[in-house]
């Protein structure tokens, strides 16, 4: 018994010394660090455990979100005629007429109601002579393009089913976090249901069309276009829509269209017709130009306005040149593309919250969004606006539209202040006009300009 009790006193003590020693030498003690200085700043150590695995990759579960998604996901099939070249026997028998030929381009699609309403990109389905519709089963459908807008590179088609057909609900793109796990779904290289997985990168990212994209490393590739971009809740925040790369295949990166913007696209297409779009009319400054450079603009973080567009909401609302937007309604605006963003899902008549930045003080002001008054033309590049009631009256004219700014190219031919009246005696009466009838001009031929000063002086400008 005495030697028994030995050993339970050695074994006790052993194990009091490894303790302790474990205590010293390994355990991570969490300690709060108070500056010696009189109210000094606290910090807190977490005392909370991690897991083992971390927070990464493997906590997250994908399988749920992956397997809804992928039978909503659709493989596009848009059949084009295009013309070969000429054939030999042309120069024989006199022929100019080149030889049609059928082109077969694939995207993807997402389904977004039961009764087979489908979202793609513009450039899956452009100039589309057939459009064909595969689902996850493999039961194909002929589709129909109910509407596009190629600004946002959304477009939406409709198939005719015997059923309901699974479908995704739109998330909230503008809660999506940057480092957020998102899965890329769609029709790579024609290989049908394949998921990658990723975070969000970036957000507001500009690719150089005043538009604002959703930046992710999920793979994507020819193919994916148009397809979905989703939370691991399976929630839809985005069409997938663009890779930058010189080979034309994935290099690291891939953007998509918010979904909040895709869902405002959709809702005007199948109830206006037409996309609605709402505009502030600010001009912001060119942030790489020497003007902006040389006056520290382009460290600002905001949006400074550089002019206030005539008739604009802006205008309505007081903004001036120099403000900086720092906020709309509740986002953030850090650039450009934060504010064109949020707007992109806004309609004419609908008021935001705009907080400014002027001369060091904040506040925030009402603006009512207005349909756009001012495009710029394609060809010329001219900047146009529709007539104001004191344009009409200025220069006595009902229709056409005043030019405000010119390209350095037509700087010397006193453009500006002038009111385009026709294109090729094709009358002008809005900016929408003027935009048709522009891309209407080619510089293989000649186009006969005509406009009208505020004296009444009519003038043409030949351009070819």
């Amino acid at each position: 018994m005495k030697k028994i009790g030995s050993l339970l006193l050695v074994a006790i003590f052993a194990g009091a010394i490894t303790l302790g020693a474990y205590k010293l030498l390994f355990e991570n003690t969490n300690y709060t660090i108070i500056d010696s200085k009189e109210n000094g700043t606290v910090f807190n150590t977490s005392s909370t455990p991690t897991s083992a695995r971390g927070s990464g990759i493997n906590e997250i579960d994908f399988t749920v979100a992956a397997e809804n998604t992928v039978n909503a996901v659709v493989h596009v099939t848009n059949v084009t005629k295009g013309r070969s070249g000429a054939s030999p026997w042309d120069f024989f028998y006199g022929s100019n007429d080149s030889r049609q030929r059928t082109q077969v381009g694939s995207g993807s699609g997402v389904i977004i109601s039961s009764d087979g309403y489908i979202v793609t990109n513009n450039h899956v389905v452009a100039k589309s002579e057939q459009l064909q519709v595969t689902l996850n089963n493999n039961k194909t459908y002929t589709a129909e393009l109910i509407g596009a807008d190629p600004n946002t590179d959304i477009a939406l088609l409709k198939i005719e089913t015997e059923g309901k057909l699974p479908y995704l609900a739109f998330g909230d793109s503008d809660i999506t976090k940057i480092g957020e796990w998102v899965l890329a779904v769609g029709n790579p290289f024609n290989l049908t249901s394949t998921v990658t997985a990723g975070i969000v990168s970036a957000k507001a990212r500009d690719l150089g069309r005043n538009q604002s994209f959703i930046q992710t490393d999920a793979a994507v590739n020819p193919g994916n276009s148009g397809g979905a971009l989703v939370n691991t809740n399976g929630d839809l925040v985005g069409i997938n829509t663009a890779i930058s790369s010189q080979t034309g295949s994935y290099v690291g990166y891939s953007f998509a269209v918010p979904s909040n913007i895709a869902r405002k696209i959709v809702e005007d297409i199948m109830e206006y017709g037409s996309i609605q779009k709402g505009i502030m009319g600010i001009r912001p400054v060119n942030l790489k130009s020497p003007y902006a450079i040389e006056r520290g603009i382009n460290e600002i973080q905001g949006v400074y306005v550089s002019s206030v567009e005539e008739d604009s909401g802006a205008e309505d609302a007081n903004l001036q040149e120099g403000d900086v937007i720092k906020m709309v309604d509740n986002i953030k605006v850090r650039k450009f593309p934060d504010l064109t963003g949020y707007l992109s899902t806004k309609r004419p008549k609908d008021v935001v919250e705009v907080t400014i930045e002027r001369e060091g003080n904040q506040f925030t002001v009402p603006v009512t969004l207005k349909e756009r008054q001012v495009i710029n033309l394609p060809v010329m590049d001219l900047t146009v606006k529709n007539l104001s009631e004191k344009d009409m009256k200025n220069f006595n004219i009902k229709k056409g539209v005043k030019i405000i700014a010119v390209p350095e190219t037509y700087r010397n031919y006193g453009l500006e202040g002038k009111v385009l009246l026709s294109v090729d005696d094709a009358e002008i009466t809005n900016i929408e006009d003027a935009r048709t009838l522009f891309n209407g001009i080619t510089r293989y031929g000649k186009t006969v300009i005509t406009m009208i000063d505020e004296n009444g002086e009519r003038e043409r400008l030949i351009f070819q």
